[in-house]
């Protein structure tokens, strides 16, 4: 069964992006209908979920500036970003700080009233300390209080095109199965990254570091419409807490803390770099430790109420539960699985300043799209995107439902839902992303990358023939896999077309072992080249400096 509906703005993803999306949108045109499909509940979905501790980049008024920022977001991206788009984000840190702040999120004081700065950058102080344990379920509260109308349990599968623009999308109902078909003047596509690629150190098929239900729904819709599509060799590998996964270096360094090797000697090297610890571990010096035992009370209780209330709550009974106190047991960290996003990394949907892609009634924001803006970056281009759909579709009919559009996607929904072959779903994905690790996380070289495009294939194949549905959760898990598998073979293509290594640990090609900017200061760009998910054009663009 297809359920049809109508929208002025349809928003894919209802996580930190999408929600100030919604908000924004409503906003603009408190006439307009916003539509968001959400995959889970939009009261605790996304990268964030719940809470946040840290406004990671922020252009903080008498400490920074936005053009100050642009200096080190090139050391950052070792230089693999485009001023303008950069500039358009940052400038509106601020702004968007005072407006949250006025909707009761928390940001702590001093004891002069000034908000805490962390110092987290290299150059410059761009952290703004947040402790907000429910910023996610405030923002969705403002997206309905917006007038937003929200499909939670709806996984967005498809764009809609027609003449050259987006015009909607289709979503599954990952409940009951129902299709649902969103007919819009303009979509903002906020549905994350593909945070399950790599196969996770801790065995845990969904203890990523990231949220295990970004599968690259984003990219693959974006890529199949004919948007381009850019870092996808950029496949990052966290630092994070043994077995659990979870996020602690900065928030505990940034208060006292420092790491400590496999030999009890203290890392000197730059204690927040991810990249620097990585390349310490695998210099034989790891696993490395966070200590903080020479704190103050004050200090490690403050850790504490971090962890374990607003950053990632099930830490304080992962380490209860193994009889671990910061007072004098160190905090064991270890490479993370690899894994694509734009919030932490700098892969996505290729967008500029407006958020817009390249095809015509597309935007992205958040993790889906090529911004490096961690949470402020998401919140502000989600309203960027938001302000500039609405103008968009100023002058714009609605787009009709034409069921032909969406034929061939609609049959497939049905065939997937009667397949019986002989493997899991689940085994599937497993020998997938084992897959994954084995021949695309780094270090890279020809022969292996080559042989993932092999892979590729052959599970592309095996997907459609082997597999069977033995449950209702087993159907979208078909589509999420659908989705690692083109998300592994764009990261493949684009690896392999980057011949140097570049970003620490995250590029590193064995073949090509130096940074080289004189050849490769430069975007690699994806773009479908036909009817098939792997006949793709390379393209090669320069940096743009303001």
């Amino acid at each position: 069964m297809t359920h049809v509906i109508h929208s002025d703005v349809l928003i894919l993803g209802g996580g930190t992006a999408g929600t100030m999306a919604a908000i924004r949108a409503r906003e603009c045109c408190p006439s307009a209908k916003v539509v968001v499909f959400d995959k889970a509940d939009i009261m605790y979905s996304g990268s964030i979920a719940a809470g946040m501790d840290a406004f990671n980049v922020t252009a903080v008024p008498g400490f920074s500036t936005a053009e100050e920022y642009l200096e080190t977001a090139h050391g950052a991206c070792e230089e693999i970003v485009d001023d303008s788009q950069c500039y358009a984000w940052v400038s509106r840190t601020w702004e968007m700080v005072q407006k949250i702040e006025s909707w009761g999120v928390l940001f702590p004081k001093d004891k002069d009233g000034k908000n805490i700065v962390l110092d987290v950058a290299p150059k410059g102080k761009f952290c703004l300390a947040i402790l907000e344990p429910k910023l996610k379920k405030i923002l969705a509260d403002k997206a309905y209080e917006a007038g937003a109308t929200v499909y939670n349990r709806t996984m967005a599968l498809d764009l809609i095109k027609r003449d050259g623009r987006v015009i909607g999308a289709i979503g599954l109902n990952t409940r009951t199965g129902e299709t649902i078909v969103c007919m819009a003047k303009a979509v903002i596509l906020c549905a994350g990254g593909t945070a399950r690629f790599g196969e996770t150190t801790n065995g845990y098929p969904y203890g990523t570091f990231d949220f295990p239900g970004n599968t690259g729904e984003a990219y693959r819709m974006a890529y199949r419409a004919g948007a381009k599509l850019t870092g996808f060799e950029y496949t990052i590998v966290d630092y994070s807490v043994k077995d659990i996964n979870a996020a602690g270096l900065h928030i505990s360094c940034t208060r006292g803390a420092y790491v400590v090797d496999a030999f009890d000697r203290r890392v000197e090297e730059n204690a927040l770099s991810i990249s620097d610890l990585l390349s310490v571990h695998d210099a034989g010096r790891g696993p490395l430790r966070v200590r903080m035992q020479h704190l103050p009370e004050k200090n490690i209780r403050e850790i504490e109420e971090i962890l374990f209330t607003t950053e990632r709550p099930v830490q304080g009974r992962f380490f209860a539960n193994r009889g671990m106190d910061f007072r004098k047991d160190d905090i064991e960290q270890w490479p993370s699985e690899c894994f694509l996003c734009g919030g932490h990394g700098i892969t996505g949907v290729m967008v500029n300043g407006k958020a817009e892609s390249s095809v015509p009634g597309l935007y992205a924001a958040g993790d889906a799209a090529n911004v490096r803006g961690f949470l402020p970056g998401a919140l502000v281009m989600g309203g960027i995107a938001a302000e500039h759909a609405v103008s968009y579709i100023a002058d714009r009919e609605a787009p009709a439902y034409d069921e032909a559009l969406i034929a061939d996607r609609l049959a497939q929904i049905e065939r997937v839902k009667a397949m019986r072959g002989p493997v899991s779903i689940q085994e599937f994905e497993n020998k997938l992303r084992r897959t994954i690790t084995d021949y695309i996380a780094p270090p890279k070289n020809e022969y292996k990358l080559n042989r993932a495009l092999e892979e590729v294939l052959r599970f592309d194949h095996e997907l459609k023939t082997l597999v069977g549905m033995t449950d209702p959760e087993d159907f979208y898990k078909y589509f999420e896999v659908e989705s690692i598998i083109v998300s592994a073979f764009l990261s493949a293509e684009a690896s392999k077309a980057r011949k140097e290594s570049r970003w620490g640990r995250f590029h590193t090609r064995s073949d090509y072992p130096d940074r080289d900017d004189a050849n490769w200061k430069k975007h690699i760009i994806l773009e479908k080249k036909d009817e098939s998910d792997y006949a793709v054009n390379i393209i090669y663009q320069d940096v743009e400096r303001m």
